[in-house]
């Protein structure tokens, strides 16, 4: 892991003490970057979700897709885990946490926009990160492409149907028009300008797009960090008063990562998949491409909304759970393979 992932933890630790402080000296400031909107999007915040988003998705290779076939069991946990368990589980999760045994300590204006931040952030699943976490359980690397391709293309297509349904389910207002402008803005265009940025780097041969790629990315950490900034600022004087929040928000977030990860891990397992392979499955499902969550989250709700800080928490706690669950599953290597060959 790079310096930036190692420690991205305590970087989003320090982009909270450094926004609350700059919100609450220069509240004019943040209040004219924050009118800086064009079609209810935010011009500098979108441009720094861009230089977040392009460059993790100009790791994936789209032609992996074929290496779908070579491992069918694996994949279709990976599906299962991540398009009809992982969204639909947290929508149950925040409806018990936020809605029912947090509520007393939560704003009651915001529950709404806790439960849609939430929401948000289990729609997606991991992009970038994961392969960093397949690479520290020794996991499949061709797989783990082909699985990043695959949830990337059914993201393309699915994001916005199934943000809208359980929003809808967990009777949230969708704002429909909003939410089909940011599936182009922070998937389909990103997408498409990422594929090209490939090609164009891949015809200069492989090396270069690797040393590309590790260059832009500390920038495309530091764009996160920036707009973490421009949030907490936003949000400062919410946190504030309500200090209990965010360690109330990561509770979802963190069973949420446990149930999932054990889920496909155990799928993979009673299947009788290898363990290089069941490692990215149940790691993809664990995780979430955070940077889309926080983009959508802001483009839907605003900046000083709840559902703009639910998606922060998921950020803040990302690396910590996620070592926590690539230690379990390197410490149980022996008992998956014992498992996985005997049935």
């Amino acid at each position: 892991m790079s310096l930036f992932e190692r420690y991205l933890t305590l970087w989003v630790a320090v982009c909270i003490a450094v926004g609350i402080a700059l919100g609450q000296l220069f509240p004019t400031v943040f209040q004219a970057i924050a009118a800086m909107e064009i079609a209810r999007v935010n011009v500098p915040v979108g441009a720094l979700i861009w230089v977040m988003i392009i460059p993790m998705l100009v790791k994936v290779d789209f032609g992996a897709l074929h290496e779908v076939r070579h491992h069918l069991r694996g994949m279709g946990v990976t599906l299962f885990v991540n398009w009809l368990v992982k969204p639909f589980s947290m929508a149950l999760l925040a409806w018990l946490f936020v809605r029912n045994w947090f509520a007393p300590w939560l704003p009651a204006d915001q529950l709404d926009s806790y439960m849609a931040g939430l929401i948000l952030l289990a729609a997606a699943p991991c992009t970038a990160m994961v392969f960093v976490w397949s690479r520290l359980t020794g996991g499949d690397p061709l797989f783990t492409l082909s699985q990043v391709a695959l949830n990337d293309t059914i993201m393309v297509l699915a994001f916005a149907p199934l943000v809208g349904l359980l929003l809808g389910m967990s009777a949230i207002t969708v704002p429909w028009a909003t939410l089909m402008t940011s599936v182009g803005l922070y998937i389909v265009i990103p997408v498409v300008l990422a594929q090209i940025w490939r090609k164009v780097l891949l015809a200069k041969g492989q090396a270069h797009l690797e040393d590309t790629l590790r260059s832009v990315g500390a920038g495309s950490i530091a764009a996160l960090l920036l707009t973490l900034v421009l949030l907490f600022a936003f949000q400062g004087q919410a946190i504030l008063e309500q200090p209990l929040v965010i360690a109330l928000l990561a509770v979802p977030i963190f069973v949420q990562v446990v149930f999932n990860s054990a889920l496909a891990y155990g799928l993979n397992r009673w299947l009788k998949e290898k363990h290089a392979i069941a490692c990215p499955s149940a790691l993809i499902g664990a995780s979430n491409f955070f940077e889309l969550a926080v983009a959508a989250a802001i483009s839907l709700f605003g900046f000083q909304s709840g559902a703009a800080l639910a998606t922060v928490v998921g950020v803040l706690i990302e690396v910590p759970v996620m070592l926590l669950v690539v230690r379990v599953v390197n410490a149980t290597r022996g008992w998956y393979e014992q498992g996985a060959s005997t049935r």
